[in-house]
């Protein structure tokens, strides 16, 4: 049986506790207890959220975990010298420390995250490598594992975090499972971007985003304007138009962005040569991925690749 203590405070982000939902859905998946929840705060009782939901915990010191989870607040405060002590004490003992969202403040506060490389909300990364300069902050991760502590970027990426804990105690296939009970993609790989393409355009109407989902699940065809203005249900004159009026940018430049995104995503995570990978993300050779990687992200694929298993070490 592994103990989970969901660490609480006084504001502390109430998403973060959809955690506690991924480790209920692995107990059901494996069809016997795996896993103890327990929410636990320097006192215990209740603790108020940063929206007003209250919740009940236990005093920290209660026992020893296997897995100690941290969570966030919308906005980083100074940790009480209670909860920092408890920290510092417990990581010993504790097989994984881990935090959610600006969590990794408090692990950084009680001197936990000194030279491990570390992630957080994007929107705070910055002002964590700034506020502790001995953490190696890298700010577009959705989650990093550096020996027993890990850290995860912001919202909903403690479900990410939380299904690769799941996977390395039972296996890929029931975080898979979770992941399909919870309506999410299997989880993303710590390496991932935490912006997505998609989000980023951010069109306006239904139309242009219809076809552009359209565009992200069929990577692999031409994708013509032709083809995505039928989706949308536009002449191509009518589509180009209000695309860029919308997005920005032409529709190439748009499904290119795309299959960069899932390019890379394949990439770091390590399974396929690059030519499979070109093939997949619909670019057809290395070559044109070569030249699409430097526009989007100033590098070639070699470069992302490499990058990608020296943080794994």
């Amino acid at each position: 049986m592994h103990r989970i203590g969901i660490v609480v405070f006084p504001g502390f982000q109430v998403l973060d506790l959809v955690a506690a939902s991924v480790f209920e859905l692995a107990n059901q998946q494996a069809d016997k207890p795996v896993y103890e929840i327990e929410l636990v705060s320097e006192r215990g009782g209740d603790i108020v959220s940063s929206s007003g939901i209250q919740v009940r915990s236990t005093p920290l010191g209660n026992g020893s975990f296997d897995t100690l989870m941290v969570t966030g607040a919308m906005t980083p405060a100074e940790s009480s010298a209670g909860l920092l002590a408890f920290l510092r004490s417990a990581l010993p003992d504790t097989r994984r420390m881990t935090s959610i969202c600006t969590g990794a403040y408090i692990l950084a506060e009680a001197g936990l995250l000194d030279g491990r490389r570390a992630t957080t909300h994007w929107h705070h990364a910055r002002d964590l490598q700034h506020r502790f300069p001995k953490v190696r902050v890298e700010e577009d991760r959705i989650f990093i594992n550096d020996g027993p502590v890990w850290t995860s970027a912001g919202m909903t990426a403690c479900i990410d975090l939380t299904l690769a804990l799941v996977e390395a105690d039972i296996g890929v296939e029931a975080a898979r499972a979770i992941a399909k009970k919870l309506v999410v993609y299997h989880r993303r790989a710590g390496g991932q971007s935490q912006f997505s393409a998609l989000l980023d355009m951010e069109p306006k109407s239904d139309r242009i985003q219809k076809a552009l989902t359209y565009a992200k699940s069929h990577l692999r065809k031409p994708l013509s304007v032709e083809e995505m203005a039928s989706v949308a249900n536009l002449s191509s004159r009518q589509f180009s138009r209000a695309f860029i009026s919308e997005t920005g940018q032409s529709p190439a430049r748009a499904v290119e962005k795309l299959r960069v995104e899932a390019a890379r995503s394949l990439i770091e995570a390590g399974r396929h040569p690059l030519e499979t990978v070109a093939n997949m993300a619909g670019f057809g050779d290395p070559e044109r991925m070569r030249r699409a990687f430097v526009r989007t992200l100033g590098q070639p694929p070699q470069t992302v690749r490499r990058i990608a298993k020296q943080q794994a070490i």
